[in-house]
């Protein structure tokens, strides 16, 4: 059994943790069962977005006649594109491997942890496979998994998840994708822009189901005008024969009479319905921790668990499932290891982006969670093309604001070109500002910049929501 003063399990946002620890000469171990820096950098955000840029290109290319520019793509080297990229993050996992290894106060067990305790955990698999550890402090940062849907016959066919697209070597004749949300949209774009035909099969009414309901009602009638989306619908069966994969699909929910089936056949078949939180990986049930019935880790507001001296933060933990918010719970557990007196996790103005195209971002409420019953708020939307660098180009888009009526920003969702650019400033104003509209109002703002669209959206007549605007005078 080998004894140590923290262990952290993951090495995503959970290193920044333990190489804090570590720097204060304590004793660290860290668990790792796939390349060293976490799905963000392996198999998620760094990856995906790197090889979008390439799409963007493409598509910018494509789009070339419409300002009167005459333009011919000759090559693509698509395997080029995938291999430059998955080298590179190869070669980061592997220098983030090398700086651990000649650490002298982290040791790195390579494998999948198991706790057999509260306090010891077992490396499972992996090359350090049988070895025990031990500390009175861990961090569980041991993150989430692709979702595989309980479809008939999905087992017996051959599917790919974000991990497995993300390394094609050229693009699919004809992609399905069963899922709606932000992994769907932003593979489609890429895959759709290198000459793959898309088929998407969405449960919900319109894709990207977690984003504000103007913007994404714009979003899939933006996508349904380059690829067949079948939003409304649930992937019930799938059949393999030969090269075609086929996916029959029900109305949902099942209940209202809004037809019958549909059959969807492709090439390949790609799983982009959510993510699961890799707790049932680290046999939690043999702790006192505690976990909901989706199996995301309990955390109070300092992101400690039900078990004294052992913290979890990032996706296992199921807040934001989003780097950037793991890299911000990581700084609050480093406040709380050490500082004086513990401090609460803020999740003021979380932001959030989907690559895809249109871009799509966003930060604060969305609509369809307020009630015009009960809740004071009033919208407004605003048209890319309605200023002057929108109108040149020739791409529409839409800036959505939600305020209360004493002028307070409750959200703001974007849909368009640089929309996780363009969001900043909001997220800015809310978090560091006085959190009204006064201050994107009061800013001047660059003109014919691209943020004049978050300036005019905010600065116009906002329509009240629901039925108790009549007794106000905003």
């Amino acid at each position: 059994m080998n004894e140590y003063d923290f262990i952290a399990i993951g090495t995503g946002s959970g290193l920044d943790v333990a190489n804090v620890v570590a720097n204060q000469g304590q004793a660290v171990a860290v668990v790792e069962k796939g390349p060293l820096g976490g799905t963000c950098l392996n198999r998620g955000c760094i990856p995906s977005k790197r090889l979008l840029y390439h799409a963007d290109i493409k598509e910018t290319i494509d789009r070339s006649e419409a300002f009167h520019i005459e333009s011919e793509i000759t090559n693509v080297d698509f395997e080029s594109i995938v291999n430059e990229v998955n080298e590179d993050i190869a070669s980061d996992a592997a220098s983030i491997r090398e700086g651990i290894k000649s650490a002298d106060s982290i040791d790195l067990f390579e494998g999948t942890a198991a706790f057999v305790d509260d306090k010891t955990i077992e490396i499972q698999e992996g090359q350090d496979a049988g070895k025990t550890i031990t500390a009175d402090e861990i961090l569980i940062a041991a993150g989430t998994r692709p979702t595989v849907p309980d479809i008939a016959g999905i087992n017996s066919v051959d599917y790919l998840t974000s991990q497995e697209a993300l390394e094609l070597a050229s693009p699919p004749e004809h992609l399905v994708v069963i899922g709606g949300g932000y992994i769907a949209a932003e593979l489609a774009h890429f895959f759709g822009s290198f000459g793959s035909e898309i088929s998407i099969i969405g449960r919900r009414q319109h894709l990207l189901p977690h984003v504000d309901e103007e913007v994404a009602k714009f979003f899939t009638a933006q996508y349904s005008d380059r690829f067949n989306v079948y939003t409304g619908y649930e992937a019930v069966e799938v059949n393999q024969a030969g090269e075609t994969i086929s996916v029959t699909a029900c109305p949902y929910p099942s209940d209202e009479s809004n037809g019958g089936s549909i059959e969807v056949s492709g090439t390949e078949l790609l799983i982009a319905a959510g993510r699961r939180p890799n707790t049932d990986l680290l046999e939690m049930e043999n702790t006192a921790v505690e976990t909901d019935e989706q199996g995301y880790i309990e955390v109070n507001k300092y992101l400690q668990t039900s078990v004294s001296g052992n913290w979890a933060l990032g996706d296992i933990v199921g807040e934001y499932l989003l780097k950037h918010n793991a890299n911000h719970e990581a700084k609050t557990v480093v406040d709380n290891l050490y500082g004086e007196e513990l401090t609460a996790v803020d999740y003021t103005a979380m932001p959030y982006a989907v690559f895809g195209s249109p871009e799509v971002a966003g930060v604060g409420d969305i609509e369809q969670d307020l009630d015009s019953e009960t809740d004071d708020y009033a919208t407004r939307t605003y048209q890319y093309e309605d200023t002057a660098r929108g109108a040149a180009m020739k791409q529409s888009g839409l800036v959505k604001v939600i305020i209360d009526f004493d002028g307070n920003i409750r959200g703001c969702h974007i849909a368009g070109p640089d929309a996780s650019t363009v969001i900043q400033e909001v997220v800015v104003a809310m978090k560091a500002g006085s959190g009204t509209i006064r201050d994107i109002r009061d800013s001047v703002h660059i003109h014919p910049a691209l943020s004049e669209v978050v300036q005019r959206a905010f600065s116009g007549q906002f329509v009240p929501a629901g039925k108790r605007h009549e007794h106000h005078h905003h």
